[in-house]
């Protein structure tokens, strides 16, 4: 799910690796996938995903969106909660709630959004110009 298997069998000792203290030897992206990794083993009810995937490349980014899209719906009883500034992360999320100054501006589906949230539609304009 975390995309992290391939890297892990490229450390020294794969899978028995110290990675040191606070994991210096990993890249930031390794890290959280790293996380996301721990986290999924442990099978929560909650998983909750802090910008988890800030760190990594766009298309690792997509990767792990669609695999924990797949574990998500194949997995009964979790729910996943996606938090982050990047669209791309949560577009096909079930429901999307849009802040503004601490408040919830709007929520729905990706599609419900961009017709009736200003705020969703300006930021996911700004970010495919940026893609």
């Amino acid at each position: 799910v975390a995309s992290i298997h391939k890297n892990i069998m490229e450390l020294k000792d794969q899978y028995k690796t110290l990675v040191g203290e606070k994991g210096v030897t990993l890249s930031g992206g390794q890290k959280q996938r790293l996380c996301i990794a721990r986290a999924i083993i442990r099978r929560p009810q909650i998983l909750i995903l802090d910008d988890a995937l800030s760190s990594v490349d766009t298309n690792t980014e997509k990767e792990i969106i669609r695999n924990l899209g797949s574990y998500s719906k194949g997995t009964k009883g979790i729910t996943t909660i996606v938090i982050s500034h990047r669209i791309s992360s949560f577009i096909k999320a079930d429901n999307i709630f849009v802040l503004d100054k601490g408040r919830i501006e709007s929520s729905g589906t990706h599609r419900e959004l961009i017709k009736k949230s200003e705020i969703y539609k300006g930021i996911y304009k700004i970010q495919k110009l940026e893609e």
